[in-house]
């Protein structure tokens, strides 16, 4: 086994294996496959749950690559001029900006809505 990569590490649940000719299967890595902007489905909400107090504009329902979710996010973020992060099909983007985000999205051809209250 090579630590140097540590692919021990991503072996979620195998503790210990008897046969001789066990070969643990990695999860493939392959970034899935991104949608066009016009067959996502974004929903925009308000959140401010486990975050101070804080409010968090985030954009979530994003299928793709890890890649191009960053990408829309730089976007985002520079468009509003504030700061975020965008990971796990997700993107924050600091402070309520749903309506700007909604106009942006709209623009770029994406499919997106409200959602929440």
């Amino acid at each position: 086994m090579d630590r140097k990569n540590n692919d021990w590490k991503k072996r979620d649940g195998v503790v210990y294996s008897t046969s001789s000719d066990f070969e643990y299967q990695y999860d493939s890595d392959d970034s899935a496959e991104t949608l066009s902007p016009a067959e996502q489905n974004l929903k925009v909400m308000l959140d401010k749950k486990a975050r101070g107090g804080k409010q968090v504009t985030l954009i979530s329902g994003f299928v793709g690559s890890e890649e191009d979710l960053k990408e829309l996010g730089k976007l985002l973020k520079s468009k509003c001029g504030v700061g975020g992060s965008a990971k796990d099909g997700e993107i924050l983007i600091q402070g309520d900006h749903r309506e700007k985000i909604l106009q942006i999205l709209l623009k770029e051809g994406y499919r997106a809505k409200k959602a929440g209250g």
